[in-house]
């Protein structure tokens, strides 16, 4: 069961990396249910054009200037929230770099896991932690960190099963993103915030070279549901669409 939006008082959410892929249609999903969304994006050329995109389909959305590996722009970011809205529903620690490749772990460039861990999981830690004052000013606080299936080690040692290349930078920066996810739902666990990761599946974005198999609307599935569930709904856990994955 999702939390309901009210017309007078619409829900607050901040998307990062939603300029493009699964992070504009996380956007445009909870815009279409009601909330007012900020585009949070390095590139204002790009950032501008998904507001403006969701503007036309009739969502509430504003854009927000954001470098989740840099403190001042995460700073002003949750300033400019703070001003806009007063509080925060729901964040969505949506994006996230590869690394880029190749990464057998006996020869990778080890830049390459620094930048994936800089991003994908200290990038998550700097802009939860910035937005966490806002978020407990809402009624209903969520935190969604879009994670992958590849950083479940129960995948990753089952034979037979399809987890992906070798991935020294990208598959482990997962598997800490997942790790850190629980942390925060230990010490939140006596308050009404609920923080989860999630896997949205292959999905055809330029992370991939557009080789996924789903589509980014159906990627973002599991982070909207996550983005809106109830109260009783879970935390501290990991889910794709078909159910709660094995960290």
């Amino acid at each position: 069961m999702s939390e309901t939006n009210t017309v007078n008082h619409p829900k607050i959410a901040l998307v990062t990396g939603a300029n493009k892929g699964i992070g504009y249609e996380i956007a445009a999903g909870l815009g279409a249910l009601g909330w007012s969304v900020g585009v949070g994006a390095r590139n204002e050329e790009r950032r501008e054009a998904a507001v403006d995109k969701l503007r036309a389909a009739g969502a509430d959305a504003f854009g927000v200037p954001l470098d989740v590996t840099d403190d001042a722009s995460v700073t002003a970011a949750a300033r400019l929230i703070e001003e806009r809205a007063g509080r925060l529903d729901a964040l969505v620690n949506n994006a996230g770099i590869t690394g880029g490749g190749p990464q057998e772990p006996t020869t990778v460039d080890v830049n390459r896991v620094r930048a994936a861990v800089e991003t994908n999981v200290i990038g998550v830690i700097r802009v939860t932690n910035a937005l966490l004052p806002l978020l407990r000013r809402s009624s209903a606080p969520r935190i969604v960190n879009v994670s992958s299936s590849v950083g479940s080690l129960t995948r990753q040692t089952t034979p037979g099963a399809e987890i992906g290349p070798i991935a020294v930078a990208y598959a482990p920066s997962k598997t800490f993103l997942n790790a850190v996810t629980v942390q925060y739902a230990r010490e939140l666990a006596d308050t009404n915030i609920l923080i989860n990761a999630v896997c949205p599946g292959y999905t055809a974005t330029d992370l991939n070279g557009f080789r996924g198999v789903r589509t980014p609307q159906q990627g973002a599935a599991i982070a909207i549901r996550l983005a809106t569930v109830s109260a009783d709904g879970p935390t501290g856990r990991f889910f794709d669409d078909e159910g709660e994955v094995p960290w």
